[in-house]
């Protein structure tokens, strides 16, 4: 398939809610599948396009590897052929609930592609497993360094608190499908190809019920937000992820919850700069230090550390301190802290002052600036080749 934007394939903005890539994705899904164009290849090809536009934007992992790298951040999702109905199954119930209602409970030539793949598709009436969540997180620099703890509170679902999960309002009879006989889905053809199409009196649930729960109506499930404090380890870099185990979205029908994954951002810091476990930092140094030497404190991890300081040091010469870097999680060395310095020139000077550095200034020789020596040889290079060019 030709690199087509995906918010452009499916007609929604960049911005869109999941609803909404959901909600067009199954209005054009409609539009162009196979059963409803049969034997039109252009509707097929078109079929697969948004299927994988939708794969993608439908994934919160995808579509942030697709928002920060484009089409190669998801390559690897579709190999070099691009998207194969035989391969990828990752949004099949997506399209089973999307289509249900136009097929008779079930996808049609979509399904039977997926059957004849040897996928067998699972039934929705037993327990089944929440979804992991990902949340990004920004900490700062000390957060990193020190650890701490902080609050978060996620959008997630949970069971009815009303209908426990089941759907149907408490004290209404639940029966087993008699279409279906429980299973949630309804088997057609043989041998390899069986056509196994979700059934459409239950819609896959393998029960039906008389009252819908007014809470849910009949979802089973509601919207909430949970609260979670989230321990951050002392010594964390950036791009590190946390792993919670069973906070993720809970199971329905008691299967258990998903896991909650935390992806640490660490923020820009105003002192420190970092590389791996280095820690980078710029220190201003007055003129007569630079010129004299002495002895300046900096800061670490640790409290302020000394530094001696070479005569005649320049700006930009890197003093680095052992072990006084980062700390990350699981590792014995530590990082090494290097400082750059920023030769400072002195403002607001006394008459005094301004005396003693005119003596200086009549008292110095090229000599004592190698930076200037090599500076002005450059120039008169420069010049001497602009001449030799000019004939």
């Amino acid at each position: 398939m030709a690199d087509r934007d995906y918010y452009e394939l499916l007609g929604v903005e960049r911005s869109a809610t999941p609803e909404e890539i959901k909600k067009a994705y199954r209005k054009l899904a409609l539009q162009y599948h196979p059963d409803r164009n049969p034997g039109n290849k252009e509707a097929e090809a078109k079929f697969k396009e948004i299927s994988e536009a939708y794969e993608v934007l439908s994934d919160p992992e995808k579509r942030r590897r697709y928002d920060q790298f484009g089409h190669e951040g998801v390559r690897s999702s579709f190999g070099p052929g691009g998207f194969d109905f035989q391969r990828d199954f990752s949004h099949f119930d997506d399209l089973q609930e999307i289509l249900g209602s136009l097929f008779g409970g079930g996808g049609g030539l979509f399904e039977e592609m997926f059957q004849s793949a040897g996928r067998r598709r699972t039934t929705r009436n037993g327990p089944q497993p929440g979804s992991d969540l990902q949340f990004e997180m920004d900490i700062d620099l000390e957060e990193a360094l020190f650890g701490s703890k902080r609050e978060v509170t996620l959008p997630m679902e949970e069971d009815c608190s009303r209908c426990g999960g089941t759907g149907v309002e408490p004290g209404s009879k639940v029966e087993i499908c008699r279409r279906c006989r429980g299973n949630g889905v309804i088997v057609s053809g043989g041998g390899f190809f069986q056509i196994r199409q979700t059934c459409p009196e239950c819609q896959g649930q393998g029960q039906t019920a008389g009252t819908v729960c007014r809470d849910c109506r009949g979802s089973g499930r509601r919207k909430t937000r949970r609260t979670l404090t989230i321990t951050i380890p002392k010594g964390v870099f950036n791009g590190a992820r946390l792993r919670l185990a069973g906070k993720g979205e809970p199971g329905t029908r008691g299967g258990p919850p998903g896991n909650l994954y935390i992806v640490l951002r660490v923020r820009p810091h105003p002192l420190f700069q970092w590389e791996d476990a280095d820690l980078y930092c710029e220190v201003p140094l007055p003129l007569e230090t630079a010129a004299l030497g002495g002895t300046i404190e900096v800061p670490t991890p640790d409290g302020m550390a000394e530094i001696k300081i070479e005569p005649g040091t320049q700006t930009g010469r890197v003093y680095r301190l052992k072990g006084k870097g980062m700390v990350h999680s699981g590792r014995h060395a530590r990082g090494d802290l290097l400082v750059r310095m920023v030769v400072q020139v002195p403002v607001h000077l006394t008459a005094v002052q301004r005396r003693l550095l005119r003596e200086l200034q009549q008292q110095s020789t090229d000599a004592q600036y190698p930076a200037l020596l090599d500076y002005r040889q450059k120039v008169d290079t420069f010049y001497q080749r602009q001449r030799e060019l000019a004939g």
